[in-house]
């Protein structure tokens, strides 16, 4: 089972959204263990104080390094993998998303304000960007790595469907169709409904390359 520690200031943005769906479902089959910690916890005086003003002026207060790096000697194991969450950090993507999968525990730290003193930058194991724009805090950015993570794990969903599914291939997917056989003028494509499966499999890949390369070129090896 795999088991995943979320420390953050804002606790219910995390907690009712991973109660929710695939995330929900994989806890009650016993897939996963979410716990979820108010870095208060671990804040400093009567009043559990976790930020500061920075060094050297600026605006914003920055996240001190003594209840986080706490928090961290708290939860951490031997087989723990600590993982910040930051705007610079190494681009989260599916590749990524399966390896942490196959992690036995993941503590994610969620900044906030102006960030986090950056001396925590020695004690994690990895830092993660969800992408290239910044955001009042770290708990959507964490949201998004447990739901990509969890969904992967063996049994959380039918095995063919993370397969088939965007970049799992290193391809965009193909397109999808259902009921109704026509809407507003336009037919689902005749080869899916010509029962050909080995037919559908190539149409299905000729799309997803070109869609691919139309919308995310990027993804595609270079040409020799």
């Amino acid at each position: 089972m795999l088991e995943i520690d979320v420390v953050c200031l804002f606790p219910a943005m995390v907690e009712g959204p991973l109660a929710e769906s695939i995330p929900g479902r994989t806890q009650e089959r016993g897939l996963v263990q979410i716990r979820v910690h108010d870095l208060r916890q671990w804040g400093i005086g009567r009043h559990r104080s976790v930020d500061d003003a920075p060094y050297g002026g600026g605006a914003g207060m920055v996240l001190r390094p003594e209840p986080v790096a706490d928090a961290l000697d708290a939860l951490r194991r031997p087989d723990s993998t600590a993982i910040l969450l930051d705007a610079g950090g190494d681009v989260f993507d599916q590749a990524l998303a399966a390896e942490l999968a196959r992690r036995t525990h993941l503590i994610l730290i969620c900044p906030r304000y102006e960030g986090i003193d950056d001396r925590i930058r020695d004690l994690v194991d990895m830092e993660l960007s969800i992408g290239d724009y910044v955001l009042t805090g770290g708990e959507p950015a964490a949201l998004v790595v447990v739901d990509a993570v969890t969904r992967l794990l063996p049994g959380a969903i039918d095995d063919a469907s993370t397969i088939e599914e965007s970049f799992s291939a290193g391809l965009l997917e193909y397109p999808q169709y259902t009921r109704p056989a026509e809407f507003r003028g336009r037919a689902v494509p005749d080869i899916l409904v010509s029962g050909n499966h080995e037919a559908v499999r190539t149409w299905r890949h000729e799309q997803a390359v070109a869609r691919t390369r139309a919308r995310r070129p990027d993804l595609l090896p270079p040409k020799p």
